[in-house]
């Protein structure tokens, strides 16, 4: 690995780059902190992309596109004399310390549990009026879910066995079923959203991030329906054109070459 005076090197080097492309590349300079916002939301999906993948090589190069981008913002940022990349670091040490005062204060915590409800204390302290005022608005409605949970729980608002976490998911499914037949649409998307809710409450406590089980999932679904596709394609018969019956078939062959 990398000594500690090659890793500053390097990122001194990408810092230099930066300065050379905001001032002679067009494409560069024209960027605002406003166009890069969509850019910067897709390099983080593709790095959640190799993280799912397991594949460090790719998470390599995804956490390069990433860095580029918050060197990208501290410099637009220094041209405004609002901070630079510095400020960055400083900010975040800063954060980092205080919120870690087991390391470097005097308090004492004996596992994981303690250090989330002393950071979620101490962000209380820091003025937030709400333990969820650090869910941001724009995330994914599961993702969001997960995140509300986890803070509720940080400071003891939470079930205390799994089994009673099983036991609300099915009251909800259950209420659920009760609104289908009612054929109250509008009750039947609050009800279909409290199971949701539920069932990824559920999946925190099997400690199994739900947005990765259904990534996983989108994926292999994927991968086994292109596999029906390329099939049909070899019988010349696209798969519009089967039967129900016939594309079961092919779907139960694509799962066995898993």
């Amino acid at each position: 690995m990398n000594t500690k005076a090659q890793k500053t090197a390097a990122f001194e080097r990408l810092l230099n780059i930066m300065d050379e492309l905001r001032e002679k590349c067009p494409w560069d300079q024209k960027q605002t902190l406003q166009s890069l916002r969509h850019l910067t939301i897709e390099e983080v999906y593709e790095l959640g992309d190799a993280i799912l993948d397991n594949n460090l090589t790719e998470m390599k190069k995804e956490l390069g596109d990433l860095l580029l981008h918050i060197v990208f913002y501290a410099k637009i940022a220094s041209e405004k004399k609002a901070f630079d990349i510095a400020d960055v670091a400083t900010e975040i040490s800063k954060k980092l310390i205080h919120r870690h005062p087991h390391i470097y204060g005097d308090t004492k915590v004996s596992n994981a549990e303690e250090v989330k409800k002393n950071w979620e204390a101490l962000k209380l302290k820091e003025g937030k009026k709400s333990v969820l005022e650090g869910v941001p608005k724009g995330l994914p409605a599961m993702v969001k879910a997960q995140r509300i949970q986890d803070k509720a729980a940080g400071i003891g608002f939470d079930w205390t066995k799994t089994e009673d976490v099983w036991e609300k998911f099915i009251e909800e499914t259950r209420e659920l079923k009760e609104e289908v037949t009612a054929k109250n649409r509008e009750k039947m998307e609050a009800e279909l959203g409290d199971v949701f809710f539920s069932l990824i409450n559920y999946a925190r406590f099997l400690d199994i991030n739900p947005e990765a089980a259904l990534e996983r999932t989108n994926k292999k679904f994927i991968k086994r329906f292109q596999k029906m596709e390329q099939e049909a394609s070899s019988q010349n018969t696209p798969l519009e054109k089967m039967t129900l019956e016939e594309m079961e078939t092919l779907w139960q062959n694509a799962k066995t070459i898993d």
